[in-house]
């Protein structure tokens, strides 16, 4: 197909460029970004979405363009739990909220820590219209007991390495992972919960566990194992990164650590930067998840934290679960949110309409900074590119439902946010419009 998106307000985070202009798409790549282009054939006057055969032209004047945004936090359920997400579910919410390249977590069952599986989630993300990459796991069955094979399962295509919903508890397993993740070239992302001060998960040790009459999950699990294995990465060369980051001292941890360690990156998710425990005592089991919600002050130093690059990835960990699931009590229904489709306009809503960050730096952690991590070729704009684009109306407002994940486990629900998205493009083929029948 070829593809003209004409007059958009074009944002590349990796060059720096923005601006009005066209991008012309050819056989899946960007082959020009310029202005005042048209197809052979195209009349002079051309207004609004026009069709030609095997030839497109999307007016996309008002809007902004952006790379594809890319999740490297979340969970399709696929092998073993596809009643609450499958592949082809997932990639269908991912490009409906405007991603075009996600990471998948390995904790399915079985989980991905053998080339079977490994190969089993590939071939049918392949099927989807956009790039579904995955992790392996670091550990044989995720028992904490012995590494997998990480150079074999990352020649097969595993982009990284992560345990993610069960902490290492093992030191010198994890200084081994280090080192051999460094050999093989791949990250390692950690799960930061220390069970030792968890009794029940899910809910802040505070004011939420207190309106439950629960232990909860104190903030030390997350700044004891945060602190250990930024101590243990030193050295060894690892490129690491601590997921889903929720309690200020964490933060600060990370920040000091990348003053000496170059290979230190940390995510934030947009349910942790937008809520506090309040919303746990608020929402129940729907603002429940792995790390808790936690204070006001922890919230804002995850934004502080996003703002001076401390925090570099901004993922979903979009973690879907049944109705009947998550309508059990507070300390059985499972922990997790979808996150998916409402990501980029929580951002906007809570990142660049507040004041924090400019659309483009929302963007960089959104495309351009967690594809780096991975060592994708995604989250940038540029001639001879990827065509993997998203196109929204940064002002425009939608309301959170009609999900087209399996699951609807949002406190977000219902919701009028701002950030539609009216195209998502991925390979220069569209695999997400506005308008399109269901």
């Amino acid at each position: 197909m070829v593809l003209i998106v004409k007059g958009g307000y074009v944002i590349d985070p990796a060059s720096g460029y923005e601006g009005v202009a066209d991008i012309l798409v050819e056989d899946g790549k960007i082959t020009k970004i310029g202005q005042d282009m048209r197809m052979h054939g195209e009349p002079e006057d051309c207004a609004g979405e026009s069709e030609m055969p095997e030839k497109m032209i999307i007016d996309a004047k008002g809007k902004i363009v952006a790379p594809g945004l890319v999740d490297v936090h979340v969970h399709f359920r696929d092998p073993g739990f596809t009643y609450k997400e499958d592949i082809l579910s997932g990639a269908r919410a991912a490009a409906k909220g405007g991603f075009t390249t996600v990471v998948l977590m390995a904790n399915t069952k079985p989980p991905v820590d053998n080339e079977e599986t490994l190969r089993y989630v590939l071939e049918k993300g392949m099927e989807t219209g956009i790039h579904v990459k995955t992790c392996a796991n670091i550990t044989l069955g995720m028992q904490g007991k012995e590494l997998t094979d990480m150079e074999k399962l990352s020649g097969n295509g595993a982009v990284g390495f992560t345990d993610d919903g069960i902490p290492l508890l093992d030191e010198e397993l994890v200084k081994k992972a280090c080192e051999a993740a460094a050999r093989a070239g791949k990250p390692l992302s950690f799960h930061e919960e220390n069970p030792a001060f968890i009794e029940n998960n899910g809910i802040n040790a505070g004011k939420a566990s207190e309106y439950y009459q629960i232990g909860g999950s104190d903030r030390q699990a997350e700044i004891r194992m945060v602190k250990r294995d930024l101590a243990l990465a030193e050295g060894t060369g690892a490129e690491i990164s601590i997921q889903h980051i929720s309690t200020k001292e964490a933060v600060e941890l990370v920040r000091e650590a990348k003053k000496k360690n170059p290979h230190i990156h940390a995510e934030a998710t947009p349910h942790h930067f937008t809520l506090t425990e309040e919303a746990a005592i608020r929402y129940g089991t729907l603002a429940k998840m792995n790390p808790p919600l936690r204070q006001e002050a922890d919230r804002q130093a995850i934004i502080e934290g996003l703002c001076d690059g401390t925090i570099d990835i901004i993922a979903t960990d979009h973690a879907p679960h049944s109705k009947e699931e998550k309508e059990k009590a507070i300390t059985e229904a499972p922990s997790g949110i979808i996150g998916l489709e409402t990501a980029l306009s929580l951002g906007i809503r809570e990142l660049v309409e507040k004041g924090y960050m400019t659309m483009a730096e929302l963007l960089s952690r959104m495309s351009w900074q967690p594809a780096g991590f991975y060592h994708l070729d995604a989250g940038y704009l540029s001639e001879g590119g990827p065509a993997d684009m998203v196109i929204f109306d940064s002002k425009e407002q939608w309301k959170a439902e009609g999900f087209y994940s399996k699951s609807g486990n949002t406190p977000f629900a219902g919701e009028l946010l701002p950030g539609t998205i009216y195209y998502t493009i991925c390979g220069g083929q569209i695999v997400y419009a506005k308008d399109e029948k269901e």
